[in-house]
């Protein structure tokens, strides 16, 4: 039987849906909200209201039926450290998620609008290798400070489907590579892929790597620690490093494409802010070579800021000595979300909960 699935995934400033029936893509649309429009609800879990209007309207013109489908599958939010797989949202997930206690971003939203679309039909809600996806060697754990850990927060899912299809490129099994892949969106990871495991990348959502169109990346914890005895509050502070952080805090903008307009029309500080942006990103792949020793069959560079040649160029002149360099521009990660739930629905792999499930940054 045709297995129905609904992938939502919710960025920072977009929302992407896609209906597929079994691994075809019958309808799909990438909505972009204003920054300044989404940045207006004093939470992130305050656009509940306005996200999940935003997919009804999508399933109303697309006479989608909720009622007719198998499964509801998010990007996931953010819980304790998980193995990689397919998860049903269940209410030990969407308590982990509303603590904000693992970290906050607007893919938190999808499983509870997932949930919601699912009450009282057949379909199940489900999320797919979440950010929190943990595979980190031990030693990648180790912060600096005794009572800090660092912990796995980067685009696991887009990470690694593209990681795959990048393996099925250069011919050889994903579990055989060493590759080093940079997802450039609205935050960027980076990450070193050994052997089919993420073994290490930066914290893009809580402050590590390289500053991106909307976060800053790796601060001075000096300069941070200041800022709290300023008048900032905790929020201010956390909006600052996600959100309001990186091209935005500098140029006011989040958007690639503007910055590139104003770059074209001699705006000195929009080149000396995008080429400060890619010089982090290309030292971010340097520090993941290292975890590699120099090992390394590959860098791949993929998201939405992947589209821009000027700054893919920028970064190969950099890197390439490393590596040779695959360019997937855009993402995986709503066909990700399908084929993750297809299996799962297909009983190819076990649907998994949070239930008695070990902190995988525990073992």
């Amino acid at each position: 039987m045709t297995c129905r699935i609904l992938a939502i995934n919710l960025g920072a400033t977009s929302t992407k849906i896609a209906y597929y029936e079994d691994e075809t893509c019958i309808k799909k649309e990438s909505l972009s909200h204003d920054a300044k429009e989404v940045n207006a609800f004093p939470q992130i879990l305050d656009q509940y209201g306005y996200r999940l209007n935003v997919v009804k309207d999508f399933m109303a013109r697309e006479k989608i039926s909720a009622a007719e489908l198998d499964a509801i599958v998010s990007r996931g939010g953010h819980t304790r450290p998980i193995p990689s797989g397919t998860y049903r949202i269940n209410n030990v997930m969407l308590d982990e998620i509303q603590s904000g206690k693992f970290g906050r971003h607007p893919c938190d939203i999808g499983s509870y609008i997932a949930v919601e679309l699912c009450k009282r039909n057949r379909a199940l809600p489900l999320i797919v290798d979440p950010p929190v996806t943990d595979e980190f060697d031990e030693l990648a754990r180790i912060s600096g400070i005794k009572e800090i850990q660092r912990f796995s927060r980067f685009h696991a899912l887009n990470q690694k489907a593209i990681a795959r299809e990048a393996a099925a490129g250069i011919d050889k099994p994903y579990e055989d590579l060493n590759l080093i892949v940079a997802h450039m969106g609205g935050g960027i990871s980076v990450c070193a892929h050994k052997k089919g495991r993420m073994v290490d990348a930066n914290n893009a959502l809580e402050g590590e790597g390289p500053y991106s169109p909307t976060r800053s990346g790796g601060l001075c914890a000096f300069h941070v620690a200041k800022l709290c005895f300023e008048g900032y509050t905790k929020d201010e502070i956390f909006k600052r490093i996600n959100g309001a952080g990186g091209l935005v805090s500098y140029l006011g903008t989040s958007d690639l494409i503007e910055v590139e307009k104003r770059i074209k029309e001699g705006d000195k500080e929009a080149r000396k802010y995008f080429d400060g942006m890619c010089y982090q990103i290309a030292k971010e792949i340097g520090a993941m070579a290292t975890v590699l020793e120099g090992d390394i069959d590959g860098i791949v560079l993929t998201g939405g800021m992947a589209n821009s040649k000027l700054l893919t160029s920028k970064l190969e002149q950099r890197v390439k000595f490393l590596s040779k360099v695959y360019i997937y521009p855009g993402e995986n990660e709503m066909k990700a979300l399908a084929l993750g739930a297809l299996r799962g629905l297909r009983q190819e792999c076990e649907i998994l909960t949070l239930n008695n499930l070990k902190d995988s940054s525990e073992s």
